[in-house]
């Protein structure tokens, strides 16, 4: 097996697993924040009137 070939199927399978990641991280929601599993929201929604 060449040297192209190996970092080619690294490269594949490095792709792999960063969207096995992203698809685990999506179905599985985190407790705090907003829902969305993205923790980016600091927001603390206890002082917004609702309308």
């Amino acid at each position: 097996m060449s040297l192209q070939a190996i970092i080619v199927f690294l490269l594949f399978f490095a792709a792999i697993a960063y969207v096995a990641r992203l698809v685990y991280k999506s179905i599985i929601a985190k407790k705090d924040g907003c829902g969305a599993g993205c923790n980016k929201c600091g927001v603390d929604f206890s002082k917004v009137k609702p309308e």
